[in-house]
């Protein structure tokens, strides 16, 4: 059995790109990734074909990640149904993510950061798009503090885990 999440952005080359790498870096520390698939993309078709942004492809190779064959795309409700856990990384992806995946995405979608105890009540992670390096080492650093909580979810779905 394979436990199968989905990251979900905006347009897909900044944010939940750079979580879907982070997190299949932290499933592989656990020795979890042959359990887990991680996928990312986005709420709108406005990246649709575009690679990561230089920016975030930039921290994510200094992580020891390589995002070059990365292309943003757009979350379909086939996946949305087939996936055991959305994460959305902000909060103005959970209606689109309602409306896409409909009622049954509900017990599925949750804010990425949730998963940080150390979180504040603001569980957004703003768009680093508009900013600079700063903004994407924040992403970066809000992305890692949620990750040990996403694995130890992920691990007590896991057949022989739980």
């Amino acid at each position: 059995m394979t436990f199968r999440i989905i990251t979900v952005c905006t347009g897909n080359i900044c944010r939940s790109p750079m979580a879907e790498y982070m997190l299949r870096g932290a499933f592989e520390d656990e020795g979890l990734a042959d359990q887990v698939e991680i996928s990312s993309a986005g709420t709108t078709s406005w990246e649709t074909g575009e690679p990561i942004d230089p920016r975030a492809g930039a921290k994510l190779r200094e992580l020891g990640f390589d995002p070059s064959g990365h292309r943003a795309r757009q979350v379909t409700p086939e996946e949305l149904r087939d996936v055991d856990l959305v994460l959305a990384l902000d909060h103005d992806h959970v209606g689109p993510l309602e409306r896409i995946g409909g009622r049954g995405v509900s017990g599925r979608l949750h804010m990425l950061r949730e998963f940080d105890p150390e979180a504040p009540e603001d569980l957004g992670i703003r768009d680093p798009w508009y900013g600079d390096s700063s903004d994407f080492e924040d992403t970066a650093r809000k992305i890692e503090a949620a990750s040990r909580g996403i694995v130890e979810h992920v691990r007590g779905h896991l057949p022989g885990r739980g």
